[in-house]
């Protein structure tokens, strides 16, 4: 029966689509991986981790749709208290450059967003890489080390990170 191989494949590749990869944990170095931007060139997560005293890497499903736009706007919204905390702000997801450009234009977000169709950004985060990236949040020092993630907040994006860091200065 030569169906039989075929159908356990065929099980493994559904299952690969929803199976989790282990997210990194907090102490872990974040990953030193480049992607496209939404302006069509390549940013090198490492250069912006040394660069800042934290960066914000929020991952997020689909560009245009209300939970992402949600995500992203709660963040934009607080974008003068995330710098004054010396936070950059980059988000990922597996949408195209263009798709990317749209979202970012339509919401004026004052931050790059990857267009990560090779799913190479979302796998070194311990993603699955399967249809979507998952929503989520890592916050990473300057020495490139996690210091803190979440499943992604929509709305409250902003507001669990600004929480954390000012729970970590007192």
């Amino acid at each position: 029966m030569k169906l039989r191989p075929f159908l356990a494949m065929s099980l493994f590749t559904f299952l690969g689509i929803f199976a989790r990869a282990e997210a990194l944990s907090i102490g872990a170095a974040a990953p030193a991986v480049s992607a496209k931007t939404d302006a069509g060139t390549t940013l090198n997560l490492a250069d912006v981790y040394k660069a800042n005293d934290y960066t914000l890497v929020w991952f997020y499903p689909k560009a245009l749709t209300g939970g992402c736009t949600k995500q992203g706007c709660s963040l934009r919204d607080a974008s003068a208290e995330l710098k004054k905390k010396g936070v950059a702000v980059v988000g990922v997801s597996v949408d195209p450059v263009e798709k990317q450009k749209e979202f970012k234009e339509k919401n004026n977000f004052d931050y790059p967003l990857l267009a990560d169709t090779d799913k190479v950004v979302v796998k070194a985060f311990g993603q699955s890489g399967g249809m979507m990236a998952s929503r989520e949040a890592y916050l990473i020092d300057r020495k490139g080390k996690v210091v803190y993630h979440d499943k992604g907040q929509t709305d409250k994006q902003a507001e669990m990170v600004l929480a954390f860091l000012n729970a970590k200065k007192s």
